[in-house]
């Protein structure tokens, strides 16, 4: 058995009335050491195998010019791969700030093998492809926009059909128009999610919408999954204890 945990941590930059003083999103522009101290408090705490990490800074000044992923990967014991979310040539990959926002895959299991690879469309393009022995994980952050998240989807689909070996595909999927955006997709994949009563997990204070998702592949079986009600970060974390077939 191991546990999955999938967590868009907003680089640590905290969550509440304080993160708008003293003007809007102002948060994005501290220092995030201090929230960043909860958050491994909490990963610790839940002690999970793998980690799907969303929106985790690679290293601004927010952190001291460090990476969130290798601070976490070396205080708590994981192999760890991550990467700018926005593309190789983007323009937004050449900003000061958004050039260090990316997502990252931790694992106690050994990463044997990664790939990092880039949808057509979209502002936040990043996909990554982690592979352990027994385990291949995806992990994205999809558009906002309705129709390139139906794009992404269907490059996320052809990618999933050439693994033949279990699948995990994790992230902040964006849906705004609700899960039946999954529809398809799922149908097509033969994924299943693992929150079978589609708690939503935004915003973590009063959570309204399902945005987070852990889908899998028929060789794995969940055994349990729970929504732990923490509010470090603007999404609520998803928990999935897995069996492997």
């Amino acid at each position: 058995m191991f546990r999955f945990l999938l967590y868009n941590i907003r680089y640590a930059t905290g969550v509440g009335s304080s993160f708008h003083l003293p003007f809007p999103y102002a948060g994005y522009l501290r220092s995030s050491s201090e929230h960043f101290k909860k958050i491994v408090e909490f990963i610790d705490e839940i002690n999970p195998d793998v980690i799907g990490l969303v929106e985790v800074d690679s290293g601004s000044f927010r952190t001291g010019n460090v990476s969130q992923a290798a601070l976490i990967a070396e205080q708590l014991g994981y192999d760890y791969v991550g990467q700018g979310k926005y593309g190789r040539n983007a323009m937004v990959s050449r900003l000061p700030l958004l050039k260090t926002q990316g997502n990252a895959v931790l694992s106690r299991m050994p990463i044997i093998s990664h790939r990092f690879q880039y949808f057509d469309e979209g502002v936040k393009r990043l996909i990554i492809q982690a592979c352990t022995e027994r385990l291949t994980v995806f992990l994205v952050h999809l558009s906002l926009t309705y129709r390139k998240r139906q794009y992404q989807l269907e490059r996320l689909y052809r990618l999933i059909r050439k693994v033949e070996r279990p699948v995990i595909v994790a992230g902040d999927f964006n849906v705004f128009w609700g899960s039946r955006e999954m529809e398809l997709f799922l149908g097509a994949t033969g994924l299943c999610s693992v929150n079978h009563q589609c708690l939503p997990s935004h915003p973590s204070h009063q959570p309204t919408r399902e945005l987070d998702f852990i889908l899998h592949s028929p060789e794995l079986r969940p055994v349990g999954f729970f929504c732990p009600t923490v509010t470090l970060s603007d999404h609520a974390p998803l928990v999935c204890d897995f069996e492997l077939g």
